[in-house]
This record gives structure tokens, C-alpha cells and sequence, in this order.
């Protein structure tokens, strides 16, 4: 079976998480991905390879997040300020469909494989930049983290209780926000490209990435110059939306108006609330959300989750367990779902990896092949690329891979 982009060969020049999170998505759809990294040892290009490609795993390459990152690739080591390894470099870009980097903007034009360079060498190459803030502009050779761009990006200012510090959410949205929107439009520049026979530079930053994300949020300022404030865990704009405690833990729920609302109250045993003047409006529950949640809360506290779930759904009722991350695993629906696919680690053995969300019929799985040893495939694809066995020797002698 054919892997639907086993015919594209991609440069992967990312380090930490928004660019191999890019790259990921082409590479579990077949691509064939051949991540540049820096021999163990050396340094490479500022901010190539090393503890920065680990992330939360420290400096270990067997680490969970390394290995979630940087599955279903080949490993090519190239210290990249070398003298010859630009020319190993070319080699590769002649060969390939798409480049991806993220390093500061700089970094590539001092090293040479910017997208002028590159284009010149092989004009059909797509080349993907993601930078903190973009490529050009007052901030571009600041380094860009994704809790800075949560800040500046306007999502802390939203998140957390009513009148409580600005607060980061659990997950780097904006890194993994660049990353999805830069694959989206590397895919968008392949398919011009059959057109055209050109290659684009696709480019998205951190904080581009993140404004974007804001969505309806960002919408509530540039259409209705509204400033949205903190809602918690209740829904920004609709009442009652939100989570709530019940006897044993919590519960969400979404039965903001109309059928649902009804059956939500009727379940709770609070069937005036659609009638009473200070609820039976969007306006009306907007202005009293406090005392409507409140008394919605007071009947959630009186049992457990499950029976809340099942009551509420049964009702057709959007509702829903808060879980932790073993308890999202033991659900019936997550393991039917099978969001973890085994893939054969040399030193780790086998290993259990999140698969791509998405799922095509007659597609093979998206996770096959664990993240490579440094260096486990570089003698393989230089040989790819015509050096004979005596220029392999060669390079390696002088610090070049």
C-alpha cells in the first residue's frame, strides 16, 4: 500500500517543538523525512539539534517527547558551520521536495541555506520558515518561546478564573499551532507547484500562529472592538456552558439555549428556568450568569459524574468527564478510537505513540518507525546522493558528519 506522500522528500532543519511538529505531519503521511542534525559532539548551527529538540525530556533523545516528535524519520548527521557541509547540503536540496527550518532568521543567511539560496539551487523546492514573530519587522531577531507568544498573542489574558493573574494553558498552543498551519501550507504551496513548477516560501511565526488560534476571541476585538475578559471555566459568551463539580469530581456541560437548555434544567431539576424573566433570554442569562450557574452548580454537586453523563446524555445533552491523563486512556471511546500505535524503539523496545488525529480509509497506520538513532541513517542516504564509500570516510574525518 502506498503512503500518500511517500513520493515527497523533505529537509527537516527544526529544532524544538513548533517545526518538527510541521514536520511530523508530513512525515506520518509518508513523507520521506531526512532530519539534519549536528554529529554528538558539536554544536552545529545555533540552536541545531541538542537539548532544544528535546523538550520537556531534557537533553535525552530516548525521552517520551523526543520520541513523540520525531517519529517515522531518518537521521542524517551534519555539523552545518563545517567547512564542506554546505555542500552536502545542496546535494540534499537537489534532491528534495520541501525544506523546513526554524531557527532565527538570521541563522540561514549566515549559514547559506536561506530561500534565496535555495531557490536558486532547485526552484521547485518548497521552503517552510517558522520564527517567533516573522521574518521581517521590528521583532524579527528576537527568540520566540510559546508562553511568550501566549502573552503577547492575547491567550493568557483570557485564561484562568475571573480576576486572577494571567495564566499560560497546559499545552504550547503556539508552537503546535505553527506547526499545523505551516504543514497546512506547505501542502497548499505542493499542490500550486504541480501548477506552476514553482516552489514558494511558506512562512507562519509564533505569534501569527497564536493570534490566529485566538479566533472568535480575536474577532470580539476587531469586528465589535470588545476587550474579552477571563470567563474560567465557563464559556466566554454563552450561559450555561462550562464546568462544574459534581459529588465525586467534575463535569461539562454545553445547554446554552433552546432544546438543550430545557432538558438541562428539566434533568437537574430546575424546569423553571427557561420561564423565569432573568434567565429566559441570551441576554438575560449573560447579565445573571452568576446566579444561574450557581443554582445549576448547587444540583451538580448532589451526584456523581458517570450518573450526570449518563443522565444528561441520555437527555441530548452535551456532557462530558474531566479526566486526567490515565483516565482519557481507560475510556471506552479513546480506546476504540486507538490513539496510540506500537512502534519498535532499538534501546527502548517497544513503544506505545500518539498517532495522527487524522484518519483517511485505505491509509496505512501513522506511526511506523520510532525516532532514529543520530545518525542511524547518514552512510545510507550520502550513498542516496552519490558519495562513495572513501568521501563518506572522508567527511566524517573532518568533522563534517
Amino acid at each position: 500500500m502506498h503512503l500518500p506522500l511517500d513520493d515527497i522528500r523533505v529537509i527537516d532543519l527544526t529544532v524544538a517543538r513548533a517545526g518538527p511538529t510541521c514536520v511530523r505531519q508530513l512525515a506520518d503521511w509518508g513523507a520521506d523525512v531526512i532530519r539534519v542534525e549536528p554529529p554528538p559532539g558539536q554544536g552545529g548551527a545555533a540552536g541545531q539539534g541538542g537539548a532544544a529538540a528535546a523538550g520537556v525530556a531534557g537533553d535525552s533523545r530516548d525521552g517520551c517527547d523526543f520520541q513523540q516528535l520525531h517519529r517515522n524519520k531518518r537521521s542524517l548527521t551534519l555539523n552545518l558551520k563545517a567547512p564542506g557541509a554546505h555542500g552536502v547540503l545542496m546535494h540534499l536540496v537537489d534532491t528534495a521536495d520541501v525544506l523546513i527550518e526554524n531557527m532565527r532568521p538570521g541563522v540561514k543567511n549566515r549559514l547559506s541555506f536561506d530561500f534565496d539560496t535555495v531557490h536558486a539551487r532547485n526552484p521547485r523546492l518548497v521552503y517552510g520558515s517558522i520564527s517567533g514573530f516573522g521574518q521581517d519587522g521590528p521583532y524579527a531577531g528576537r527568540g520566540g518561546v510559546d508562553q511568550i507568544a501566549q502573552g503577547m498573542g492575547g491567550l493568557m489574558s483570557v485564561t484562568g478564573l475571573p480576576g486572577t493573574e494571567p495564566t499560560r494553558v497546559g499545552i504550547p498552543v503556539s508552537d503546535l499551532a505553527a506547526g499545523l498551519y505551516l504543514a497546512i501550507g506547505v501542502l497548499v504551496a505542493l499542490h500550486d507547484r504541480s501548477r506552476t513548477g514553482a516552489g514558494r516560501w511558506v512562512q507562519t511565526s509564533l505569534l501569527e500562529s497564536m493570534i490566529a488560534m485566538m479566533d472568535f476571541q480575536a474577532a470580539r476585538w476587531t469586528i465589535d472592538h470588545e476587550v474579552p475578559a477571563q470567563a474560567g471555566n465557563q464559556h466566554p459568551t454563552l450561559v450555561p456552558m462550562g464546568c462544574f463539580a459534581s459529588a465525586d469530581g467534575y463535569v461539562n456541560i454545553a445547554g446554552a439555549s433552546g432544546r438543550l437548555l430545557r432538558n438541562l434544567c428539566e434533568v437537574v431539576g430546575l424546569p423553571g428556568i427557561p420561564s423565569d424573566p432573568r434567565f429566559s433570554s441570551v441576554a438575560g442569562r449573560s447579565a445573571n450568569r452568576a446566579e444561574l450557574n450557581a443554582l445549576i452548580a448547587a444540583r451538580l454537586r448532589t451526584r456523581t459524574t458517570a450518573a450526570w453523563v449518563e443522565a444528561l446524555n441520555q437527555a441530548g445533552v452535551p456532557c462530558g468527564p474531566v479526566y486526567r491523563m490515565d483516565e482519557v486512556f481507560a475510556d471506552p471511546q479513546v480506546e476504540h478510537l486507538a490513539m496510540t500505535e506500537p512502534a519498535e524503539h532499538p534501546v527502548l523496545g517497544r513503544l506505545d505513540i500518539l498517532r495522527n488525529a487524522v484518519r483517511m480509509t485505505d491509509a496505512p497506520a501513522t506511526v511506523r518507525a520510532a525516532s532514529p538513532e543520530i545518525g542511524a541513517h547518514t552512510d545510507h542516504v550520502l550513498a542516496e546522493l552519490g558519495y562513495a564509500p572513501a568521501d563518506i570516510d572522508r567527511l566524517r574525518a573532518q568533522g563534517v558528519i
